[in-house]
């Protein structure tokens, strides 16, 4: 093997996703390139191995450029011509070419058919031995600085000089920092993938329970989602909240925070489901309303809004007065929480933010400002909602990446 250290073709800055994929794709192309992965870490891959629950979600089963880029709720402009260069077929071959068959589940989400992220790490870790990528743990970058051949970079072991650098190092302010000393701009991070923290009377004791088909809105702004809705242990989740924080992440953030969401558990206008209530009045006189569960609503949730809407546990419906009927209506289609907060989702730890799409050139994922060096993955200010669509933005921008290297 050759002296990596003193002169290298390629240095990959970050061993996670993105950095793997790229050094293994510019390996294949061109065999007598110099290539290593710098990782400040004593081990590469921490997201992969713990990313969809120990299961690794590789990409998602939608096949159509124009579809994926909904997903994506800053770069969504951005992506469209990358994704028809590599995309989700593209990934599924590229694994199933290496031995790695993924499989899909119901609501679009692909993973590896071992169900173990430890078969893709290991198919990277593989991948790159077999090609003689050079990959250095601990060494932390301390600045990157542009020469006429390249770049030096000064490291917490040495200094390496390179002719081109990839940057894949997700969201990392030291290298952010870094970038910005070099003119890039950074838009600055926030989190976008979280649930909303809520104590309420309404959700306190039904934790587990899952509304099917929800419209939520955040009052005071034009954000609104629909899907699943998960009450946990300290508020709601589920895509129906995940897709509003991250399609809201820059402002959710800029109110703290701090805001009321209005939730329209059955996706009905308020009228229509108080004629619709009036109905059930006259057809199910008889029944008790706290023990007769509308609308295929979970019982347990149906209970708390029939008692938030002043109705109690032994009333039937042929007692309900005009009030409680209108209340009711109320509590299934415009549910008013107040959010006080965010916890993390999961291990899906993604932020919004990184370096301005401006600067890129989506051709190549080359800085414009500076030539050779390149950005792959969530370094660069692109986020998606969860589902596999992050792992998808890193394959894709690394693979353009390499694949522009290689040409050049």
């Amino acid at each position: 093997m050759k002296n990596f250290n003193s002169d290298l073709d390629i240095a990959i800055v970050g061993g996670g996703a993105a950095g793997f994929f790229a050094a293994i794709n510019i390996a294949e192309q061109n065999p007598n390139l110099t290539i290593a992965i710098l990782e400040r870490g004593k081990t590469g891959l921490q997201k992969v191995k713990i990313s969809g629950g120990g299961r690794c979600n590789v990409t998602h089963a939608e096949f159509i450029p124009s579809e994926l880029v909904t997903n994506y709720p800053r770069g969504k402009k951005e992506l469209l011509g990358p994704f028809h260069t590599f995309m989700t077929g593209d990934t599924i071959a590229w694994f199933e070419e290496r031995g790695i068959a993924l499989k899909t589940e119901e609501d679009g989400r692909m993973f590896p058919v071992s169900n173990s992220s430890q078969t893709i790490v290991d198919c990277f870790i593989n991948q790159a031995k077999k090609h003689h990528v050079n990959v250095m743990y601990n060494y932390s970058v301390k600045s990157i600085n542009v020469q006429e051949y390249g770049f030096t970079l000064k490291t917490s072991k040495e200094d390496i000089s390179c002719k081109k650098i990839i940057i894949a190092t997700g969201s990392n302010p030291k290298i952010w920092n870094l970038l910005e000393d070099l003119g890039h701009t950074i838009v600055s991070p926030v989190p976008s993938l979280f649930t909303f923290d809520i104590r309420d009377e309404r959700i306190k004791d039904i934790p587990g329970v899952v509304a099917k088909n929800v419209e939520v809105k955040v009052l005071g702004t034009n954000l609104e989602s629909q899907g699943p809705l998960l009450i946990t242990h300290v508020g709601m989740s589920a895509p129906a909240i995940l897709k509003l924080s991250a399609f809201g992440a820059v402002e959710l953030a800029k109110l703290n925070y701090n805001f009321k969401i209005s939730v329209n558990f059955i996706q009905q206008d308020t009228e229509d489901c108080l004629n619709g209530l009036k109905e059930l009045k006259l057809t199910l006189a008889k029944k008790i309303v706290y023990k007769a569960p509308q609308f295929n609503l979970p019982k347990r949730l149906w209970k708390e809004l029939v008692l938030a809407s002043n109705i109690s546990e032994e009333e039937r419906w042929a007692d309900l007065d005009k009030n409680q009927l209108e209340a009711l209506a109320s509590q299934l289609t415009n549910a008013i929480f107040k959010v006080t907060g965010k916890s993390t989702f999961k291990e899906e730890f993604v932020t919004a933010g990184g370096v301005d799409l401006k600067e890129i050139n989506f051709k190549t994922f080359e800085s414009k400002s500076i030539p050779n060096l390149y950005f792959a993955g969530e370094v660069i200010n692109v986020d998606a909602v969860t589902g596999g669509f992050n792992f998808q933005n890193a394959w894709t921008s690394a693979y353009i990446a390499a694949q522009s290297i290689t040409k050049k």
